[in-house]
């Protein structure tokens, strides 16, 4: 099997260098192209067909929120993990609505950011549980609390469970001790959560929740 195309945008040389080295070290990634700007890693990953652009927020010219934006909208297979320094609500609900697939912060270690790489590619999503607080604390702000949305209806009691644990920032296996289920079942809960609710992944399936007040503070 080919090893999952990467194109790394940040503004940064030595952020890029280090992420390149981390990513082809590993034997299923490969940094096909390297960008300093948005406009640039919209067509890095135009070129190279790769799966994932990990991409900075601030950069000169076309920001990532901006370049996320252009990829979805000109349809590109390739799915945007964003990583930055930027963890205030504003910026993380900008990068959802923008169409990330994942958002972390650069201070997750190289470990949590090569297991997001490989969910952003495999479909499945990936957000940093230390930007959850502040999701929950600007739609705990929410002067009144909107209605049941009417897709609810259309989960199981337990995977209303399993949806109210992953709002609030839970890991599957995280999850799968708390209802205890076998982390496999915890997947495959979320699986048809995302089907019911016509959520592509994790990250949007976190901000809707929130947003439509299945969860609160």
């Amino acid at each position: 099997m080919s090893p999952t195309g990467v194109v790394v945008a940040d503004d940064e040389a030595l952020v890029r260098m280090g992420l390149r080295m981390l990513l082809d070290g590993e034997d299923d990634l490969e940094v096909l192209a390297e960008a300093a700007d948005g406009r640039a890693a919209v067509e890095a990953a135009r070129r190279t067909g790769a799966a994932v652009v990990v991409m900075d927020v601030r950069m000169p010219g076309l920001d990532g929120i901006g370049a996320a934006r252009a990829l979805a909208t000109a349809g590109s297979p390739a799915r945007v993990l964003v990583l930055t320094t930027f963890d205030d609500h504003a910026t993380v609900d900008a990068a959802l609505r923008a169409g990330v697939a994942g958002f972390l912060l650069k201070t997750a270690p190289p470990e949590e950011l090569l297991d997001a790489v490989r969910r952003v590619a495999a479909g499945q999503g990936a957000i940093d549980p230390d930007v959850v607080p502040g999701i929950v604390a600007a739609y705990g702000r929410t002067a009144t609390r909107p209605a049941r949305p009417a897709e609810l209806d259309a989960l199981t009691p337990r995977e209303t469970e399993v949806l109210g644990l992953v709002a609030r920032g839970l890991a599957n296996s995280e999850v799968a001790a708390r209802l205890h289920l076998g982390e496999t079942t915890v997947k495959t809960h979320l699986g048809r959560i995302l089907d019911k609710l016509a959520l592509p992944d994790r990250p949007r399936l976190i901000a809707w929740a929130w947003e439509h007040g299945v969860v609160g503070p």
